[in-house]
């Protein structure tokens, strides 16, 4: 049995993407290639690694193992990289981050430029979930860190504060809402939305609040970013749920209305969570270190 770094690269990547075509994208592989070698793993193995369907793969128990063994090995070897270019004039390697929308979008920019200018040999990988779904990957090792909101429940991994924002209502200058200091979510599903697309973390996180209350998201337009939608809001196309510190940039530039959200839900302190800090290389270190640095 012999599986090589690109084997196990590959693996990781297949399991975490859930498909053997999504997989190969991420490790920049062609499809047959990526298919050539899971089937050499498993012969080689004599074991079958994954379970095939029509909707993607998932591991087998064999699978599962060999995914354990593949993080550790790839962190291992990340780690040496990370050791090892001290001594060649610099830091070099990827870290694998998860955020939520809420951090992807206004906060994360600012610390990246910051963290890379100082680091042009790291790479950051980054992929936007859901927090709940964010801590469990990041437990199983599946990415370095993760950013979640602070209600989220992180058991074992060690947090650290990141920033604090809300969620708001914005509305057009001259919607009957304006004139509210406030609304509740369930006032809001009333009305037509724009709001980001379906697989957006927040998008899934507000249907699903939406769904606890027996009542439909009403999405009439789905964007990529939070200063469209707060255009289209200015349009009177519908209203938007986005984070303050993008309600209160576009108000400047904008004929648009803040509303405060009532639920407690809008309130959101955002976490850095992760399985060891002294354990990560000393590159992915520093970037922790930029995160927890307020106004980076």
């Amino acid at each position: 049995m012999h599986f090589d770094l690109v084997d196990l690269s590959l693996f990781r990547h297949v399991v975490e993407a859930g498909s053997i075509t999504h997989g190969a994208t991420r490790a920049n592989l062609a499809l047959a290639a990526a298919s050539h070698r899971i089937r050499s793993m498993e012969a080689s193995l004599g074991a079958a690694l994954l379970t095939r369907a029509r909707l993607g793969v998932t591991p087998t128990p064999a699978g599962r193992t060999l995914l354990a063994h593949a993080r550790q090995i790839l962190g291992n070897v990340e780690r040496l990289q990370g050791d090892l270019a001290a001594f060649a004039g610099g830091a070099a390697g990827q870290i694998r981050v998860l955020s939520n929308t809420n951090a992807l979008t206004e906060f994360l920019p600012e610390v990246l430029s910051a963290y890379l200018a100082e680091h042009p040999g790291v790479s950051v990988d980054i992929e936007e979930r859901l927090s709940d779904e964010i801590v469990g990957l990041v437990a199983e090792g599946a990415a370095d860190l993760g950013l979640v909101a602070g209600t989220v429940e992180t058991g074992s991994l060690e947090t650290y504060p990141f920033r604090r924002d809300r969620f708001v209502l914005v509305v057009a200058a001259d919607h009957p809402l304006a004139a509210r200091a406030s609304v509740t979510f369930a006032e809001v599903l009333g009305h037509d939305l724009v709001g980001l697309d379906r697989a957006s973390a927040l998008t899934r996180f507000l249907a699903g609040k939406a769904g606890r209350s027996g009542q439909p998201l009403r999405l009439r337009v789905q964007l990529r970013g939070f200063d469209a939608v707060c255009r289209l809001v200015e349009c009177r196309v519908g209203l938007g749920i986005v984070p303050e510190t993008t309600a209160r940039r576009a108000a400047r530039t904008m004929a648009i209305a803040i509303v405060a959200l009532e639920d407690p839900w809008a309130v959101r302190d955002l976490t850095i969570c992760l399985r060891d800090l002294a354990a990560l290389p000393p590159f992915a270190q520093d970037f922790v270190a930029h995160l927890r640095t307020p106004g980076e």
